[in-house]
């Protein structure tokens, strides 16, 4: 492993870099792999090594021997190079760069013949460390719960064979870690009939290679040729699919049997692929006897994906951690799956097609745009609509179609900036079921939250840590730069943050219940708290003249004992002792800061057991769910997110990160020109409503 490489995820190209000679034109014309690589702590040169160089090789490709004779004839140390087991959504074959490499100065983990970092690791390392081994069954949950595997584009709409099948599974052809594996192309079919004899009667499936599925390489099994009872699958679903529903899982050397592993299952092996030999495994090869440790999932986990690899972060450009990876490689597999069809959406105002292409085109499929009902249902795609533009026209004509429908709205952490502002979001939410801010039915996210009561302890637990990056960033929804501070209350009384809202937004017009204006609001915050000290602190769009909802001075007076002008969420909300809302997202930041919380209306995060409900919550909201349950559904299951740096689909971790820096998210200069001219607009809207 690269001695330079820092697992924290610290960039280390400030540190003296080794020189590292190579002697394919792959390392020239990888940018990825140049990068990890310099990261990582290594100056790669073209030319003749010295005997303090490093010589690198990729794997045991047809080129290495180049690099092998350079580095016996010089004495310049010989390191491996290959892709981690967490590769990317496709094949490298397709062009697309790695998230990660295995750098090693001993083998490589798919040569038996000899030692390799990996298994020296297995054999060697204490692998005993509870925060270590954690991690390893976190990772292990996350790669399951989202279906991960080393090229993660798989479709989860697929359905698999009948359960009580043996998978087998192929490899192509010509594949080094076959031969270093100690098998050849014989063992395919002997490894086939061994599944047969096994399992009299049952059916088996072959598992083909993506590379093969894509058409770059052949695989060993002729589907012409297969005996009766034997099928090939090469649909792209997801192993963890296939294994549970496997009887057995039959393999030579191929990674999905370390991944049959993590799936609880005990894979047959024809071959010696590194994860044999460790009591994991049927092995029907001899295994070397330097392999004599008994290991557990967690163990082999821990040494394979946290301790072995270099992984790349893409976003911040350095090295990083497995969860890091685990955050990118879920957010690029979610946008594959979900938007590579493409889309027809319509009620799309013209300033927001822009970032919606950009969000929602990422993957590969396309973005039309229709002008109504019948023309978005005329094709094959789903159709996506601006959640205050659905009709019932669209959704009938959807229903009569049977084409998808899916409500699109701005995320809980948006943006620096106004929407009214027409400040592009980083976040975006799509609702098959409904939309978060009307009760009225139910919405995906509420069917999150319910099922939150029953969430993974992982998951529960990256909310814990997300909630801490939130309060320690104050990155609120929008962002807004304002007075840091507000004046101290009289002592002894408590703060009462009113936050104001747009009345004619659609979260108060189908969510607000008896109270559904500012100043009604106001009105029952005092009635509740008639010692309290009430900070009323007005909504920003209707602060800046762009939306309906202005509270007359003479009753902030009677009613607010301060009003909150040009004062950021942040600060408020940082001497709030409670809240009391109609529906506003104000509410769910302060419960993220441990803030009581008063609802008048039905917001999303109201009816859980977290609120003190006085408003028309629907009776259907039963679950008792934790904050963090909440917060995940809320925050990380429900919302895409998209960088605006790197432009493409990115984790909410990241997503926090450019909304802390005011420099990562500028808003374009036509659109702050035209935020502008509405703005006006709407300041002399005297003229056409007298």
């Amino acid at each position: 492993m690269a001695a330079a490489a820092d697992p924290t995820g610290r960039s280390t190209s400030h540190l003296s870099r080794r020189r590292a000679f190579h002697f394919n034109a792959g390392f020239l014309t990888n940018a990825r792999v140049r990068r990890i690589l310099t990261l990582a702590g290594y100056d790669l040169r073209i030319g003749l090594p010295g005997p303090e160089d490093a010589v690198m090789v990729w794997g045991h490709s047809p080129y290495a021997p180049r690099g092998e004779k350079a580095a016996d004839s010089t004495g310049a140390e010989l390191i491996r190079i290959e892709d981690a087991f967490l590769r990317s959504l496709h094949p490298g074959r397709s062009g697309e760069p790695p998230l990660g490499l295995v750098i090693d100065r001993k083998g490589m983990y798919f040569d038996a013949s000899r030692p390799c970092d990996l298994e020296d690791i297995l054999a060697h390392h204490p692998l005993d460390d509870t925060a270590l081994l954690d991690r390893a069954r976190e990772g292990m949950a996350r790669i399951a719960a989202s279906r991960l595997t080393k090229y993660s584009a798989t479709d989860l709409t697929l359905s698999p064979p009948a359960p009580g099948y043996v998978l087998v599974i192929d490899q192509t052809r010509g594949d080094a870690s076959i031969r270093l594996g100690g098998a050849d192309a014989n063992s395919f079919a002997e490894m086939l009939t061994w599944a047969q004899q096994d399992h009299p009667g049952a059916q088996i499936v072959i598992k083909t290679h993506p590379e093969t599925r894509d058409g770059h390489r052949a695989g060993h099994f002729d589907p012409a040729t297969l005996p009766q009872g034997v099928v090939i699958e090469d649909r792209p679903l997801p192993p963890q699919t296939l294994f549970e529903g496997a009887r057995a899982v039959y393999t030579v050397t191929s990674q999905l049997g370390f991944e049959a592993i993590l799936a609880g299952l005990r894979p047959v092996t024809f071959g010696t692929p590194f994860y044999a030999g460790w009591d994991l495994t049927d092995d029907r090869r001899p295994v070397p006897a330097r392999r004599a440790r008994r290991l557990s999932r967690a163990q082999l986990v821990a040494a394979a994906l946290i301790l072995y690899p270099t992984w790349y972060d893409p976003y911040r450009d350095r090295l990083c951690d497995l969860e890091t990876v685990l955050g990118t490689l879920e957010a690029e597999t979610r946008a594959w799956r979900e938007d590579r069809r493409g889309y027809v959406a319509l009620g799309m105002r013209a300033w927001k097609r822009g970032h919606l292409k950009s969000s929602f085109e990422a993957a590969g499929g396309r973005m039309q745009f229709a002008d109504g009902p019948v023309d978005a249902v005329s094709g094959t795609r789903p159709v996506m609509v601006w959640a205050g533009a659905e009709t019932k026209r669209l959704r009938d004509a959807c229903t009569e179609s049977g084409t998808p429908l899916y409500r699109v709205e701005d995320g809980f952490l948006r943006s620096r900036g106004l929407g009214a502002e027409l400040v592009p979001p980083l976040s975006l939410v799509l609702d098959d079921l409904g939309i978060y801010y009307d009760p009225s039915r139910e919405s995906r996210l509420e069917r999150l939250i319910a099922d939150s009561a029953h969430a993974r302890p992982e998951a529960l637990r990256r909310a814990d840590r997300l909630m801490g990056r939130l309060r320690k960033l104050g990155v609120t929804k929008y962002n807004l730069d304002g007075a840091a501070d507000l004046p101290p209350p009289p002592e002894g009384r408590s703060v009462i943050l009113v936050p104001g809202q747009v009345e004619n937004d659609a979260s108060i017009l189908l969510g607000a219940g008896d109270v559904a204006t500012n100043e009604e609001l106001l009105r029952t915050a005092r009635r509740l708290h008639p010692r309290g000290w009430i900070v009323f602190k007005p909504h920003p769009d209707v602060e800046a003249g762009l939306r309906p909802g202005a509270v007359p001075d003479e009753t902030l007076a009677a009613l607010a004992d301060h009003v909150a002008r040009g004062a950021s969420a942040q600060a408020c909300l940082a001497q709030a002792d409670r809240v009391v809302t109609m529906t506003s997202g104000l509410g769910f930041e302060a419960l993220i800061r441990g803030i009581p919380v008063t609802t008048l209306g039905a917001p999303f995060y109201a009816g859980w057991g977290l609120t003190n409900d006085l408003g028309p919550v629907p009776s259907r909201r039963q679950a008792r769910v934790s904050l963090a349950g909440l917060v995940h559904a809320a925050l990380i299951a429900y919302p895409r997110y998209h960088d605006p740096v790197t432009n493409r689909p990115c984790p909410v971790e990241v997503a926090i990160d450019r909304l802390a820096d005011p420099t990562a998210t500028p808003q374009p200069p036509r659109l702050r020109a035209l935020a502008k001219l509405q703005g006006w607009f709407a300041g002399q809207s005297w003229i056409w409503r007298r």
